[in-house]
């Protein structure tokens, strides 16, 4: 079982717990997921199964889209309604007048400071570990993009919001900063993804979906084959030597390229490029390299049997 699952991620779970669930129910060890998911949060989860594990790099680099609502009023110590109250509550909410300039100004390259309460490695230590002994985890800023923040409704204390960003974004470090610079505090107090990369909402599974597939033997129906995974990515075609060479992790030379596909959208950098033998099937994933006109394996997939052509 190599492919995707996109799951409709339930509220109070971990993206962990729902890798555990699929492990259990589709008695695969190498389930992951690429791009993890707060337990307040819903939505589009990507669940990575067998050997599409390995393109987890890949995967999890990709924008996200969120909406959610931030509440105004009162700060709480993991940046959302799960933590414990952080200073006074504000009893005042400004105008939407003097909230758009601040949601304006947390818009386009930006950096932020991960929330304490965060899997963010400091000297081996998962910051929320720091934090929960009482620790104040020493964070550094990032770099983000957010490409479209928009106020969706507004009716204090609460601001219903859409979000696209680039990978890495806390959207739970937005609302605090929001609060912040508003002068009333703020949290985050619902979000759901809604968009994943190339994969929406439209496409997920709920886990009790999957579990009654699963028990009928109908996993196609939710497990997206490894051949479509990344499929608008730039590809190009090997002849049977160039298949040869990849499937044994030799650099691959032009003259054994059948085809090359430059014009699908890329949401990988435009070196990367997808390997397919004749028959569709995907070998893996390659770099080029401009200076010796050669691709480098990057991913190269081990498989037996004959796939379904992608369409």
């Amino acid at each position: 079982m190599d492919g995707l699952i996109i799951v409709d991620k339930p509220a109070g779970w971990t993206s962990h717990d729902v890798v555990l669930k699929l492990r259990k129910l589709l008695g695969e060890k190498r389930i992951g997921h690429a791009g993890t998911l707060d337990p307040l949060a819903t939505g589009v989860l990507i669940i990575t199964v067998g050997q599409a594990t390995r393109l987890f790099p890949f995967l999890s680099r990709a924008d996200k889209t969120y909406t959610g609502q931030i509440t105004l009023g009162q700060a709480t110590d993991t940046y959302d309604s799960l933590g414990n109250p952080v200073g006074e509550k504000c009893q005042w909410y400004p105008d939407l007048r003097l909230v758009e300039p601040v949601v304006e100004s947390l818009t386009g390259e930006i950096e932020q400071l991960p929330p304490p309460f965060s899997a963010k490695k400091i000297n081996g230590q998962r910051a929320f570990e720091l934090a929960r002994k009482g620790l104040t985890p020493e964070l550094k800023p990032v770099k983000i993009d957010i490409h479209r923040f928009l106020i969706l409704n507004y009716h204090p204390p609460e601001i219903s919001f859409q979000i696209e960003c680039s990978s890495g974004t806390y959207i739970r470090s937005i609302a605090h900063e929001l609060g912040q610079k508003l002068g009333c505090g703020a949290h985050l107090s619902g979000l759901r993804r809604i968009v994943a990369g190339a994969y929406s909402e439209d496409e997920a599974f709920d886990l009790e979906q999957i579990e009654e597939l699963q028990r009928a033997k109908l996993s196609s129906r939710f497990l997206i084959p490894l051949d479509y995974v990344l499929s608008g990515q730039p590809a190009v075609w090997v002849d049977p030597a160039g298949r040869a060479d990849f499937e044994h992790g030799q650099n691959l030379r032009l003259e054994h390229l059948t085809r090359i596909d430059l014009h699908q959208k890329s949401q990988l950098v435009p070196v990367i490029y997808r390997v397919l033998a004749d028959d569709n099937r995907l070998l893996g994933l390659a770099r080029f390299n401009p200076q010796e006109k050669i691709l480098q394996p990057e991913v190269v997939f081990q498989r037996q049997g004959q796939l379904p052509k992608p369409l």
